[in-house]
């Protein structure tokens, strides 16, 4: 299982919330799909069980921070962050716009993105596009994560 979340924006109580979750289940790979905000957001997730990659979002401005957060345990780089994890082809962005640009002469099996704070679940052009929505659920009032299972590309979308 991979757990995948985005638009974390600080609320460190949902992040705490996403990690448990994320061990319960075993995951091998967490995604995130960026605006962690602050440094201290990103140290939240250091309790899991598993690697992180993740992308800058639009709202991380202290980047340096951030890279130091990750350092040791997990990987964040600007955006487009492409990547293979148990067979699949992954790019995570930040931005939903321009998505199909970003397929590429070899598109990748998966596409995770955030930016908007709603959850979607799409499959274009034989691609999968997941946005987990937002896991701080300060603007639309719903905090949402993703899992996917890598051998059936199933998703689910779950409220911490």
């Amino acid at each position: 299982m991979i757990g995948i979340l985005s638009d974390s924006h600080d609320n460190l109580h949902k992040i705490k919330s996403a990690v448990r979750l994320f061990n319960e289940l075993n995951c091998t790979l967490v995604i995130h799909a960026g605006d962690f905000v602050a440094p201290f957001a990103v140290r939240a997730l250091a309790g899991l069980g598993c690697p992180v990659k993740a992308v800058f979002g639009n709202c991380d401005g202290e980047k340096a921070g951030l890279a130091k957060a990750f350092e040791g345990w997990g990987e964040i780089s600007e955006p487009s962050l492409r990547f293979v994890h148990e067979e699949r082809s992954f790019l995570v962005t930040h931005d939903d716009c321009g998505l199909e640009r970003l397929l590429g002469a070899r598109p990748p099996d998966i596409i995770v993105f955030g930016h908007t704070h709603r959850a979607e679940v799409k499959k274009e052009h034989g691609v999968l596009f997941i946005n987990p929505g937002e896991a701080g659920g300060w603007l639309q009032g719903k905090s949402t994560i993703a899992l996917l299972d890598p051998d059936d590309l199933s998703v689910k979308i779950m409220t911490l």
